[in-house]
């Protein structure tokens, strides 16, 4: 059974590195691979002129005619219409060359501040954001241009290439007057002076177009490829969001993520002495009443001595248990000696309820310590749910590292059980411990728990480097 996705200067091994906009390292494709890239390249580039030269006579018309009325107010309004209209064929661009195979382009940020867009917000912000202006510079200038290079490029070769293997076919269609100039025989003169051809013109002319057409067919993958990647390349710088972006992003999510672990430790160790005070300790103040009392009696009243100590025996090793109990809230030996996968089996083997381990990790993975303490803390703190709240008579637990995408990688951890349901993550509650758990770790919780059941919770925690067995 495999892991269902529900669908969002590097301090740690878990944190990402700060590489948002850097592009990966695109594999290196086989011929078949540029040959299955084709259709979509195609529909890509034969629609790239076309869309360009449409974007170019609007704006044209929409700008200047906002310049030149600039000086009665209504000019404003039709200069910021021409930045939203370069922004939507800007878009559509990201848009075509995701669908044409390209990785994607991270989009800018079109409202950095959040705050809400107000009419007359919506009407000056596009002044102040440089995205805008470099969405019409691409649209009236760039796209253009470079469309009518990968455009000609497009048509020809496929034009040309078709036209060749075929034209043994359709030359006899074509009205030859007293025309005696034949392509091959010219070439062939030419390359050897003084001589005749000693072969049929028409002949030759079909074997010469036929094998022209087959060269430019051949490497028709190699020329859409490349076309589509020159936009691609051109749209990352001009289209794509700045590095500075990124990078303020970045530390404010490393600010969220840091601040949201400090809070899961700090309810944590809160719950911990509640826990502690609540169970254990009046547990020994009761054992410790009782042993004095038992000490009191021991001469005067034996039998009462004795049924006072069977209690404390009993009131020992309820302690023991609750202490037992708590510490799975620390990380046990196994965890750190034998890995995730044996914390986790060892886990399943205690639940006072039945759980199906379903186990997509190799037995002696070890992920970063802090990954690995955290899934088994929020699996244990899931699996205690189940057995103390949901009234369920079974669960599963899933893990698994899953592929994004984007190319990253995150463990996934799945409970799911047979409950009553009405799990909900809101504040001050167990849930939402896990969930600041997760975020610290820039990861993020998952429950899907609809009245009546099944209850289905997961948290998905990024992993940065690859997993070393």
């Amino acid at each position: 059974m495999t892991i269902e996705s529900l669908s969002t200067d590097q301090p740690s091994d878990t944190l990402d590195a700060v590489s948002s906009t850097r592009p990966q390292q695109p594999a290196r494709l086989g011929y078949g691979a540029l040959w299955r890239g084709v259709p979509r390249e195609l529909g890509f580039l034969v629609l790239t002129m076309p869309i360009a030269y449409v974007g170019f006579s609007i704006l044209n018309g929409v700008l200047w005619a906002g310049v030149a009325t600039l000086i009665i107010y209504i000019g404003v309004f039709l200069v910021s219409g021409s930045l939203y209209i370069a922004r939507g064929f800007g878009t559509l661009e990201l848009v075509r060359l995701r669908w044409a195979g390209q990785p994607q382009i991270a989009r800018p940020d079109w409202n950095p501040g959040g705050k809400p867009i107000t009419f007359w917000r919506g009407v000056f912000g596009p002044y102040a954001n440089g995205h805008y202006w470099l969405y019409l510079l691409h649209a009236m200038v760039i796209n253009p241009v470079i469309s009518m290079i990968s455009w000609v490029f497009t048509i020809v070769w496929v034009s040309a290439g078709l036209g060749g293997v075929t034209y043994w076919f359709w030359d006899r269609f074509i009205p030859q007057g007293n025309s005696e100039i034949y392509l091959s025989k010219v070439i062939y003169e030419f390359m050897v002076p003084g001589s005749t051809a000693p072969f049929d013109p028409i002949v030759g002319d079909n074997i010469m177009e036929f094998a022209l057409g087959a060269i430019l067919l051949v490497t028709l993958p190699f020329i859409t490829h490349a076309m589509t990647l020159m936009h691609q390349v051109v749209a990352r710088g001009v289209l794509g969001q700045w590095r500075s972006e990124a990078l303020q992003r970045e530390v404010a999510d490393l600010s969220a993520s840091r601040g949201a672990a400090v809070v899961a430790e700090d309810q944590s160790l809160r719950r911990l002495e509640r826990d502690l005070h609540d169970g254990p300790q009046q547990r020994l103040i009761r054992l410790q009443m009782d042993l004095a009392a038992a000490e009191r009696k021991l001469d005067s009243d034996p039998d009462g001595a004795r049924t006072i100590l069977a209690e404390a025996g009993q009131q020992a090793k309820d302690t023991l248990e609750e202490l037992r109990a708590l510490s799975r809230g620390f990380a046990p030996p196994i965890l750190q000696d034998r890995g995730l996968v044996a914390a986790l089996d060892s886990l399943v083997a205690r639940s006072a309820v039945t759980v199906t381990f379903d186990n997509g990790l190799a037995p002696d993975l070890r992920l970063p310590p802090e990954i690995e303490r955290s899934a088994y803390f929020i699996a244990a703190e899931l699996l205690t749910n189940v057995s103390r709240h949901s009234g369920a008579a079974s669960a599963r637990l899933q893990v698994a590292v899953a592929g994004e995408p984007d190319g990253s990688r995150r463990l996934e951890v799945w409970v799911t059980d047979d409950g009553n349901g009405g799990a909900k993550l809101t504040a001050d509650h167990g849930l939402s411990g896990l969930d600041e758990r997760a975020r610290g770790l820039r990861g993020d919780l998952v429950v899907d728990s609809p009245v009546g059941g099944p209850t289905r919770i997961g948290a998905r925690i990024p992993v940065t480097e690859d997993p070393a067995n």
